[in-house]
C-alpha cells in the first residue's frame, strides 16, 4: 500500500482514473501496475477563489477488499441482561455493542417505530397537533432520525469513530461517509437505516419495546431495582443504561424528586436563521454560480459578544426548519437536509451561550433552573406567535432594528410563522448577544445579512441542561452502582457520533463493573 495526499480541482477530483492517475505519477508508480485504490479523506478547501478538492488516496498492487462486517452473538438466551432506557443514537449503539459483547439488550423506547412516527410527524406539519411519546425527538432512533446524520464530532479520543461508520454502512449508509471530512447521510436515508439497525438487534435476541415509557424508578441499597413504566409493568434491573435523550424532562424530574444526583449545566440557545441556498453557494465558493462537482455549501461561525459565546449550530445546507417541540404548548425548531441537500434554502442554529447565573430566576426548581428556563422561553415562543405551533419569525434587519417584520420571507417551516420581535422571545442578554454576534458575522461573510434573511426561533435544544453524574473510570452513577448515564440526555455527547460512541463506551463498562 502506498499513501499520498493530492490537491485537485472540483472537477478532477470527481473522476477516479483522475485521481489514480494523478497519485500515481506523484508516487513514481506506473498506473498499470495499481490494482486498487481507496479514499482515505476528502476535504475541501474554499478559502480562496481557486478552490481546491483534498484527498488522502491509497494505491495498492492488488485489489482491495471490502471492509470487514461487524459480527453480532446470538443473545437470546444470554444469561446476563441490561435494560437500556432510550432507543436513540447511544441506546442502539449501546445495544449493538453489548450484543458483541454477549449481554442481551432490553430497549425501553416512549415512542414509536419509525413507519408509525411518520404519522405523528404529519400532524404536527398539517395539523399542529404534538404527541408528547412521538414526535421529532422521541421514537426509534430517537431526534438522531430527523437530525439528518451529520456524523462529525470534534470529540476524537471518545472511542472508535471508524467502527461507528462501518456499522451505519454496514446498516445501509453510503459508505463515501467512511471518507468524507464532514460525513453526512441525510433524513431521507437515516430511518431506514434506523429500521435495519432495529432489526440488527432484535434478529440476535435483543428486544426493543415501543410505546413503553419509563415513568418511575425503584432504588433499593444503592441499586436500581425495578423500572416501572406507564403501563404499570415492573422491569427487573440488572443493569441499567439510561439512554432517554436530551429532552427526557421527567427522568430529570424523576432524579431531583429521590435525590437522585443530577448537576445543572450550561448549554446554548437562539434561533435559527435562513438564507436561499444559491446566496450561500456564492458567499463560500466566490461565484455567481455554484460548480457541478461542488457540494452546496455550508458554513460554521462563531464570534465572542458581551462576554458570551456566539455560534452557528447544526448548519442545514439545501435543508429546512422542522418542528422539534415535544409538548403542546411550546414552540422548538431544529435543522435537517436530505442526502443530496439540494432544497432552495441553508438554515443553522445560531445560538448563544449560557451560564449558571441566566437561570437565577428559576433557583427555586434547584439542579432543573436551566431545564426550567429552557422550556419558559419555549412556552414564551408559543403564546406570542399565536398558540397554534407557528414559530416566531423576524426579518434579520427588522431584528437589528427592533422592528416588528411588516412580512415574512418565504421559507421552510410548515407549520408556519407569525412576525414578533424576537427580543420579545428571548431574553435581553440572549437578545443583545445575538445582534451583535450577526453583525460581527455579516463583516464576515459578505451578503449574509440582508432584509430577506429570517429568523426563526427557537432553538433551545442544542444540549441537555441537567448533567447526570457518572464515575470518569467506570461510567456508573456515583451513587447508583447499576446505573449508567449516557449519551445527550446525560449531558456526554453532543451529536448522533458523540452519542454513538459513549453508548459503546458504557455498554463495554458495564461488562468491566458488573459482568467480568
Amino acid at each position: 500500500m502506498h499513501i499520498t495526499e493530492l490537491f485537485l480541482s472540483p472537477s478532477e477530483a470527481s473522476s477516479q482514473e483522475i485521481i489514480i492517475k494523478s497519485a500515481a505519477i506523484k508516487m513514481g508508480i506506473a498506473v498499470d501496475k495499481i490494482k486498487g485504490y481507496k479514499l482515505l479523506k476528502r476535504s475541501i478547501d474554499a478559502r480562496k477563489r481557486n478552490i481546491v478538492v483534498r484527498l488522502a488516496v491509497a494505491l495498492y498492487d492488488h485489489e482491495v477488499p471490502p471492509e470487514s462486517e461487524i459480527e453480532y452473538k446470538n443473545v437470546h438466551n444470554a444469561k446476563n441482561r441490561v435494560v437500556i432506557v432510550g432507543c436513540g443514537p447511544a441506546g442502539m449503539f449501546a445495544a449493538l455493542r453489548l450484543i458483541e459483547l454477549g449481554i442481551k439488550p432490553i430497549i425501553l423506547e416512549r415512542g414509536k417505530k419509525v413507519r408509525e412516527r411518520r404519522r405523528d410527524l404529519a400532524d404536527i406539519n398539517k395539523l399542529r397537533i404534538v404527541n408528547p411519546d412521538s414526535n421529532y425527538c422521541f421514537g426509534e432512533g430517537g431526534a438522531g432520525t430527523y437530525s439528518d446524520g451529520k456524523l462529525y464530532t470534534r470529540s476524537k479520543k471518545r472511542g472508535d469513530i471508524h467502527k461507528i461508520l462501518k456499522v451505519f454502512v454496514q446498516h445501509g449508509a453510503d459508505d463515501a461517509i467512511l471518507f468524507e471530512a464532514h460525513p453526512h447521510i441525510g433524513t431521507n436515508k437515516l430511518p431506514q437505516i434506523v429500521s435495519a439497525m432495529s432489526e440488527t438487534i432484535t434478529k440476535h435476541g435483543g428486544e426493543i419495546h415501543f410505546n413503553t415509557k419509563a415513568v418511575d424508578f425503584v432504588f433499593s441499597a444503592n441499586r436500581l431495582k425495578n423500572i416501572i413504566t406507564e403501563e404499570g409493568v415492573k422491569w427487573p434491573v440488572e443493569a441499567c443504561i439510561l439512554a432517554g435523550g436530551h429532552s427526557g424532562r421527567e427522568i430529570y424530574e424523576l432524579f431531583e424528586k429521590y435525590n437522585v444526583s443530577i448537576e445543572p449545566k450550561p448549554f446554548a440557545l437562539g434561533i435559527r436563521i435562513e438564507h436561499q441556498q444559491s446566496l450561500i453557494d456564492q458567499i463560500q465558493y466566490h461565484c455567481e454560480t455554484k460548480s457541478e462537482y461542488l457540494p452546496p455549501a455550508s458554513y460554521a461561525l462563531v464570534e465572542q459578544a458581551y462576554g458570551r459565546g456566539v455560534f452557528s449550530f447544526c448548519m442545514c445546507p439545501g435543508g429546512i426548519i422542522a418542528p422539534a417541540a415535544t409538548a403542546s404548548a411550546e414552540v422548538v425548531v431544529n435543522g435537517w437536509s436530505p442526502s443530496k441537500r439540494n432544497g432552495k434554502y441553508a438554515n443553522s442554529g445560531m445560538v448563544v451561550s449560557l451560564n449558571e447565573s441566566d437561570f437565577e430566576p428559576f433557583k427555586r426548581k434547584g439542579n432543573l433552573a436551566g431545564m426550567y428556563y429552557q422550556a419558559s422561553i419555549e412556552n414564551r415562543a408559543f403564546k406570542l406567535a399565536g398558540e397554534d405551533l407557528r414559530a416566531p419569525a423576524q426579518r434579520v434587519t427588522d431584528f437589528f432594528n427592533n422592528k416588528l417584520s411588516l412580512s415574512i420571507p418565504e421559507n421552510s417551516y410548515i407549520p408556519g410563522t407569525a412576525s414578533v420581535k424576537m427580543n420579545e422571545v428571548l431574553p435581553e442578554q440572549i437578545s443583545n448577544a445575538l445582534k451583535l454576534g450577526l453583525q460581527q458575522m455579516g463583516k464576515k461573510m459578505k451578503g449574509y445579512i440582508n432584509e430577506d434573511a429570517v429568523l426563526i426561533g427557537v432553538e433551545s435544544r442544542t444540549s441537555s441542561p441537567v448533567r447526570i453524574p457518572r464515575e470518569k473510570d467506570t461510567c456508573n452513577h456515583p451513587q447508583v452502582e447499576n446505573l449508567f448515564p449516557c449519551g445527550e440526555g446525560a449531558g456526554y455527547a453532543g451529536g448522533i457520533l458523540s452519542a454513538a460512541m459513549d453508548g459503546e463506551r458504557c455498554a463495554e463498562a458495564i461488562v468491566k463493573v458488573l459482568f467480568a
